[in-house]
């Protein structure tokens, strides 16, 4: 019999916050069906298949924000929630330094039913958390070293088009002073990574924030939770700026996708 799973869940689902929290890359399982996609134990627990310390850090903020947490279930080396279906890499062949073999080559049905199984619950969620709520902020983090580079940011804030929250919470961040922090870093919008900001904030005339976190700085429990606390009150700067701590959007009346 074929497992049971599901690609997505929603945590704090009756929050009355104003924001909805995303985690695109929370976890790293793999469904028993798809053999580990022939990957070894390293590849399957390394920063390829998951954002490490996203998700603790997502489940604080919304504990402190009172803010309903959408997370992905499922290992972003099966299917990439924050791409689009037909990006390439929405299903990589290669992730940094290690290749997928159980992503190579795949085409049509294969392909389209890991886009009905992982892409489209997780978004159709998104969709429906996301309705009435005045800003979307999404959760990721980044490895310190990528392709032998080291990166000196320790939080990025990122924006796809409209970048009025990204600038106020970096500007609140900038007044903390306690991170190296920068804008549209170590990503930018032409590095594809800003599809749910797109789809689910900016479409809707919804500000829309992604916040990356180096992963070392979030690696253990107490790590996130002070992670979250240090961010707590720079969502909440940054929300007041744009008046969105007391505004209700106006697509209430929104379905899921």
């Amino acid at each position: 019999m074929r497992e049971a799973w599901t690609s997505v869940e929603v945590l704090n689902d009756g929050g009355t916050a104003p924001v909805a929290l995303i985690c695109e890359h929370a976890a790293h399982a793999i469904p028993d069906e798809l053999e580990e996609l022939g990957l070894g134990p390293e590849a399957r627990h390394s920063h390829a298949a998951w954002d490490i310390g996203a998700r603790d850090v997502a489940v604080a903020l919304s504990e402190l924000m009172d803010a309903p947490l959408v997370a992905g279930t499922i290992s972003r080396l099966v299917y990439d929630c924050n791409r689009p279906p037909e990006a390439p890499d929405a299903i990589p062949a290669r992730s940094e330094v290690f290749d997928i073999p159980g992503n190579r080559d795949l085409q049509g049905r294969d392909r389209a039913r890991r886009v009905a199984e992982v892409h489209d619950p997780f978004h159709a969620e998104v969709s429906r958390v996301a309705a009435g709520r005045a800003a979307l902020v999404t959760v990721h983090s980044f490895t310190p070293v990528y392709h032998g580079k080291p990166r000196e940011v320790e939080i990025g804030y990122l924006c796809h088009r409209d970048a009025r929250l990204a600038e106020a919470a970096l500007a609140a961040e900038q007044g903390a002073g306690r991170y190296r922090a920068a804008l549209n870093e170590p990503y930018a919008p032409s590095d594809g990574v800003t599809y749910t900001l797109q789809r689910h904030g900016e479409d809707h005339g919804r500000p829309a924030l992604m916040i990356e976190v180096r992963n070392d700085l979030i690696a253990t429990g107490p790590q996130a939770r002070a992670m979250a606390e240090h961010l707590h009150p720079i969502l909440r700067a940054a929300l007041a700026e744009l008046g969105a701590s007391a505004a209700s959007h106006t697509d209430a009346g929104e379905v899921a996708e």
